[in-house]
């Protein structure tokens, strides 16, 4: 994700809730770039994130997780079973980010432990700098804290990226509860966060639901990545449409 991202790339993941094998699939056959296995909401849990991460392909870089706790047993787990990145929910401190990175990292950067869980799952003629080179870190900052903090946590040496969650971003401001802001202090953040990764050469990505705003994002060059959608929004939203379209084909007596 950092070297395709800062290599001008504009990734395109969606958060994936549900323990689905063929969801992943399908996206992937309409274009998307990659996935974040949610574990911290909705019904996917470890094992059913594993058994999704083994049936993605092995050199999908953008093959993402993210977890409930900086606990590193289940993101062991997970980097074990093909996991390209780990995000860790509301980060606010150093000392949260630093976690992540041990947990994540091989030695001498972390102190993620080998285990023969898949073969060869990082080519390269030294395993541990190719996991190193391959698994990517990423903080989520959804905070005022963790915004307030940003340059202790964008500085972790280690850290590979930071994906900013609006919704909670914005409940701590005492607004509604939604992504997609164009002015405000959620726009704010994602300015100020956009000049602290940059000035560390760490990646910035954030969650959207239009496709509108998330063009205007890449266009302005205010992020590098974004997760757009989520699978349970998508399939509510092509529900909904189904139907408004076949009560409005039935009023008009339409048979096209």
């Amino acid at each position: 994700m950092k070297r395709s991202a800062l290599g001008g790339g504009n990734p395109v993941l969606y958060h994936q809730s549900l323990p689905s094998f063929s969801m992943p699939e399908w996206a992937a056959a309409a274009g998307y770039d990659g996935v974040i296995l949610d574990l911290q909401h909705g019904e996917l849990g470890l094992e059913a994130a594993c058994g999704i991460l083994r049936s993605l392909p092995r050199d999908n870089a953008y093959a993402y997780a993210r977890v409930g706790s900086l606990d590193p047993a289940p993101i062991l787990r997970l980097l074990d079973s093909g996991a390209r990145g780990i995000v860790a929910p509301t980060v606010e401190s150093r000392a949260q980010a630093e976690a992540l990175v041990a947990a994540t990292k091989y030695p001498p950067l972390g102190n993620r432990s080998l285990g023969p869980s898949r073969p060869a799952l990082y080519p390269g003629e030294v395993y541990t700098e190719a996991g190193n080179d391959a698994v990517s870190a990423v903080v989520q900052i959804e905070t005022r804290a963790g915004v307030e903090r940003a340059e202790e946590i964008v500085s972790t040496p280690g850290l590979d990226s930071v994906y900013i969650g609006p919704a909670d971003l914005a409940v701590t401001h005492g607004l509604p509860g939604r992504g997609d802001w164009e002015d405000g202090p959620v726009r704010e953040a994602i300015t100020h966060l956009r000049e602290v990764t940059t000035a560390h050469g760490v990646t910035l990505g954030i969650y959207s639901g239009r496709p509108d705003y998330t063009a205007a994002l890449f266009a302005d060059g205010l992020v590098d990545y974004v997760g757009l959608g989520i699978d349970l929004v998508l399939l509510h939203r092509a529900f909904h449409d189904t139907l408004a379209a076949l009560g409005a084909a039935r009023s008009t007596g339409s048979t096209s």
